[in-house]
């Protein structure tokens, strides 16, 4: 049973040839117009998670790790990115029905332990999040040191798990769309303000000065380049939105967060690049503070509250998925309250075992598992052998991705 991969990308036939293809291989197909009413709110999720994993450590893990190739590292990226995100959307239309109907135990065996696995990559992300948090706020201060970092990093995160644990969580939870929005905002003044530097640094000397190439072997920029995954996380969230939204809504809105989010962060990397040299090769979790300073003093200070307003919601949104996903992965043993406990004392223990660079490879192999899994997901409800041969291409990317991604340092 697989449907067609193209449908995943949105380049194949009519749905009428669709459902002649798919419902012969066991695949729901049932399709419906999906609006634009529809579309925005299931995106929502998804690309909140997305820009919120990464656009504001990305330029400095790149430059540190590739120098002048940044841009391409970033493409390659967004191109596994997207072939996993594929896969992902394989799973809403193709294994969600195997799934209820619960006649294929390996299917079933496999997606409990990619739940697991999920928990565990949540744990590593709410770390990752508020860490990032950290480094921006202390860094307006001049007072990011790596323990000021792990210890602003524990009482946030203690925070947030007092507040869960007390049943307040969910309505910190409406902060995610307000900050997606300022994280857009932010983006878009971003991009204006390096689009302009770039032009005129251009024209008063007739090049882009790009940095350079750090001292590495090649193996070190291709693992470092490996543990930069998790800036691409979140395409996977409408997998889970099943009581919200139905398939097709849920495949559009990862495609189409994929297609806007992995557009603006090369287009970022690439106006980002010709400033970098400013940083004279020391690269830090919140060099993008001295970047957008060197642009322009007046963008500093609204990077810094989209980085602690975006970073928060994130942590509080990956802290929920985790709690429910141990109540489902216990059997309902372990409530969602003892769950924000125990994901809240994984990541506080986190928060002290290394630099933001450490947990941004940990947690990029940490998700590295959880797709692999969803790929053998794919593979086991999957009979056509051309679309195994994707899958399985897909999931020897993420072994290396698992088996061998280093942080930049």
């Amino acid at each position: 049973m697989c449907c067609d991969w193209r449908v995943l990308w949105g380049l194949g036939p009519r749905i009428m040839t669709l459902k002649q293809e798919n419902l012969a291989q066991g695949c729901a197909v049932e399709h419906a117009p999906v609006s634009t009413s529809q579309i925005m709110p299931a995106m929502s999720t998804p690309l909140a998670s997305i820009f919120g994993s990464g656009f504001l450590v990305i330029v400095p893990v790149l430059a540190s790790s590739v120098g002048p190739y940044s841009v391409w590292a970033m493409m390659a990226v967004a191109f596994v990115a997207f072939h996993i995100g594929a896969i992902v959307r394989h799973n809403i239309l193709c294994a969600e029905p195997v799934l209820a109907a619960g006649n294929q135990p390996v299917t079933l065996m496999l997606e409990r332990l990619s739940d697991v696995a999920l928990v565990a990559a949540y744990v590593v992300s709410v770390c990752l999040y508020i860490h990032i948090l950290s480094a921006f706020v202390l860094g307006a201060f001049e007072l990011d040191s790596g323990f000021n970092k792990s210890l602003l990093t524990t009482l946030v995160i203690g925070v947030i798990t007092v507040v869960g644990m007390t049943g307040g969580l969910q309505l910190l939870e409406r902060l995610e769309r307000w900050a997606l929005y300022l994280t857009i905002l932010i983006l878009a003044l971003l991009l204006g303000g390096f689009a302009v530097h770039d032009v005129n640094s251009f024209l008063d000397t007739g090049r882009f000065a790009l940095p350079n190439l750090p001292q590495r072997s090649g193996w070190e920029m291709v693992t470092m380049v490996a543990g930069t995954l998790i800036v691409v996380q979140g395409f996977e969230t409408p997998r889970y939105l099943g009581s919200r939204f139905d398939t097709w809504t849920r495949i559009r809105a990862s495609r189409w967060s994929q297609y806007v989010s992995l557009a603006i962060y090369v287009a970022f990397v690439a106006l980002a690049l010709p400033i970098v040299p400013v940083l004279s090769g020391h690269y830090a979790d919140n060099s993008l503070i001295r970047l957008a300073a060197a642009v322009s003093v007046l963008l500093s200070m609204p990077l810094i509250l989209a980085a602690g307003l975006s970073q928060f919601s994130a942590a509080v949104a990956d802290t929920l998925a985790a709690a429910a996903n141990l109540e489902e992965v216990t059997r309902r043993r372990m409530t969602q309250r003892w769950g924000y406990l125990l994901v809240g004392a994984a990541a506080m223990v986190l928060a002290w075992t290394g630099s933001t660079f450490t947990v941004i490879a940990l947690a990029s192999r940490a998700f590295a598992l959880y797709y692999l899994l969803q790929c053998l997901v794919a593979l086991s409800v999957c009979n056509n052998h051309r679309e195994r041969a994707r899958f399985f291409l897909v999931a020897s990317a993420l072994a290396f991705v698992l088996l061998f991604a280093v942080p930049v340092g």
